[in-house]
């Protein structure tokens, strides 16, 4: 049958649909006061058995005991990477038969007539969103590429005639140009039944005078390429294709392969393409150096004409996340929103079940007084806020902090140590046997904290789903306790009709509260599996202190490297590095979490460099130090 453009899968029907739903509630209702009834014996459940003469007296979690609690926000007013979307899963292809799992990257966005648009790889239609904070599906096919791709790598445009959408797709194919005056009511036209020019990870760019070009390239071999399009004879070329400019991985730190831009197996990877303009200067994107690691990020080289000669520059990455809960901030798109802020989406790296397992995240962008493109990626998985006014790129991040990191945590029976739900690493994850209800995982943030968000991310463990599936939805309960032994129910999304991998949840003052149980009632498909239960707020007492003793040590035979290494704070957990390449320019920004020393080989060895340090603690975030120079 199709819908909204799309196919929806067979269903059950829904007699027998409502049977079942009515027969795991009722199971997960006699389940979830079992759990709840038994006490609590040094962190883990009492072996003692549940009976009717145990239950009355501090029976809680219900929602009149619990309406005292501040609510949960239908409408949240902040977000938290990765971003809460209803990822499709892999196509059925050889990397994915025995592993199924979620993924998409690739992003574009778009502001076209008051909503935003996002495509991404492999997702069978897009999404639409009046904030930036709360996206809805719309379901449509695009024609396939070669490689079985349902729309790959896009190039996504707003002109005054609609949006205009470009699959990449091989040599040997023929893609449509898209073209949609009503994106929201799901209509779409061809607006050329075979785009000219062939290309992979196609970027498309209107001009002010409203000439039209495209820039495209993937390759380890090729550059990033270019030209202008004639709109009025079907999109063919109006002039010669430009060569841009190839990968310096011997100069540019960043664009080396491999993990932390180390121990590459082949040469690095240029692609991603995405042009803006900004002022009167021309701003040309790209992605390196290979989307499976963790220091992929976006560069941009700068002209005064869209079609070159452009100018590398000085400060790059512009856009790049190389540590925290996930990594990655590459092969992105860089847009303006209603209220003239800059934001970039880009793609997130996860690269555990397949290498491109990734997500999308979106952080806050700038071009300041001398041109110089920036993305804020500074405390970039951690809560940040939309604004719905004109804001400074800097201002977004709320200081909610990490309350969850590493504290005692306790499940029913696993196959994987709950701790694992709590280590600020996407790659690893807690999982209970199976996907039935009842199954629950707990923490103990150690001292009653004032609680403002909490994000829950599922893994994939033993998935049956293949490409976009409607229709599924994640189901659970969050319980609190000051104690341990009696509980209230905080978070009721029993009855959630939505799939939510990555679950916001924000609320509307914050909780005070010590412990925390989610409990399983309904999985999507495999096992009731948590990638980290991430808790943030703020903890009780003074902020940390200064960091000392913070030195900069650059290596004078490979300036692409260089040495970190700084006195620990009493009380942090981490700590946030900041550098650039002037001392007020400081847009670069990592996480170290744990350790008082990092090595850094994505330095550019043609530029100067200045760093400072903060430390992070569950209390706040202590002043940065003085800026340290390098040469």
């Amino acid at each position: 049958m199709q819908v909204d453009g799309g196919v929806l899968p067979e269903r059950l029907s829904n007699k027998f649909v409502k049977k079942r739903r009515l027969a795991s509630r009722l199971l997960s209702t006699f389940l979830l006061l079992t759990i709840l009834h038994f006490p609590l014996a040094g962190g883990v459940l009492a072996a003692e058995a549940y009976t009717s003469e145990s239950a009355p007296s501090k029976l809680t979690g219900s929602k009149l005991l619990a309406s005292n609690l501040p609510t949960v926000l239908a409408e949240p007013t902040t977000y938290c990477n990765p971003l809460n979307l209803d990822y499709a899963y892999t196509p059925n292809k050889d990397y994915s038969v025995n592993n199924c799992h979620r993924s998409t990257a690739d992003p574009v966005c778009a502001l076209y007539k008051g909503k935003y648009y996002l495509f991404s790889t492999n997702q069978e239609g897009y999404w639409w969103s009046d904030n930036l904070l709360t996206w809805h599906f719309i379901s449509h096919f695009f024609k396939e590429n070669s490689s079985a791709d349902q729309v790959c790598a896009p190039a996504l445009w707003a002109t005054d005639k609609g949006l205009l959408f470009l699959p990449c797709f091989n040599p040997k194919d023929t893609m449509p140009l898209y073209r949609s005056a009503e994106p929201l009511a799901n209509k779409w036209e061809e607006a050329t039944d075979s785009f000219p020019v062939k290309t992979w990870d196609p970027s498309l760019f209107e001009d002010d005078d409203q000439r039209l070009y495209v820039y495209w390239g993937s390759s380890n071999v090729y550059p990033i390429r270019g030209a202008e399009l004639d709109p009025e004879n079907q999109f063919k070329l109006k002039g010669p294709i430009h060569d841009f400019f190839t990968l310096h991985p011997q100069i540019h730190g960043w664009e080396q392969f491999g993990e932390d831009n180390q121990h590459g197996t082949m040469d690095p990877f240029v692609e991603g393409a995405w042009m803006n303009k900004f002022g009167s200067k021309y701003y040309l994107q790209y992605g390196a150096p290979g989307t499976e690691f963790n220091v992929y990020g976006d560069g941009v080289y700068t002209s005064d004409h869209p079609l070159g000669p452009f100018t590398y520059q000085s400060f790059n990455p512009f856009s790049w996340k190389p540590t925290g809960f996930i990594c990655g901030a590459g092969h992105g798109a860089t847009f303006v929103d209603k209220f003239d802020n800059k934001w970039h989406i880009a793609t997130n790296v996860i690269a555990l079940k397949y290498k491109f397992e990734r997500r999308l995240g979106l952080f806050p962008a700038g071009v300041d007084k001398d041109g110089v493109l920036f993305a804020d990626t500074s405390f970039g998985d951690y809560p940040h806020r939309a604004p719905q006014t004109k804001t400074d790129p800097g201002s977004t991040f709320t200081n909610w902090m990490l309350l969850s990191y590493k504290k005692k945590a306790w499940s029913s029976p696993s196959e994987s140590n709950p701790e694992l739900a709590f280590d600020e690493d996407i790659k690893t994850y807690w999982t209970a046997p199976d996907g039935k209800s009842g199954h629950f995982l707990a923490v103990d943030l150690g001292t009653p904290c004032n609680i403002n968000a909490i994000q829950v991310n599922f893994a994939d463990e033993k998935a049956k789903l293949y490409n976009k599936q409607l229709n599924i939805h994640h189901r659970y309960q969050i319980f609190e306790s000051n104690d341990g032994k009696d509980w209230n129910l905080l978070v009721d999304k029993s009855k959630n009709e939505k799939d939510v991998p990555h679950d916001y949840i924000e609320f509307s003052s914050a909780v005070k509260t010590r412990f925390l149980k989610i409990v399983n009632i309904e999985m999507p498909t495999g096992s009731f599996a948590i990638g980290d239960l991430r808790v943030f707020g703020s903890a009780p007492g003074e902020k940390p202190g200064l960091v000392k003793g913070f030195a900069v040590s650059r290596d004078p035979k490979d300036k692409r490297n260089c040495s970190l290494t700084w006195q620990t704070v009493p009380g942090a957990y981490a700590y946030n590095i900041a550098f650039g390449t002037a001392p007020d320019k400081l847009y670069g920004s990592f996480l170290v979490y744990d350790k008082n020393s990092y090595d850094l080989h994505s330095l550019n060895t043609d530029s100067n460099y200045y760093f400072t340090v903060q430390s992070v603690a569950e209390t706040g975030v202590s002043p940065a130090g003085s800026v340290v120079q390098v040469n």
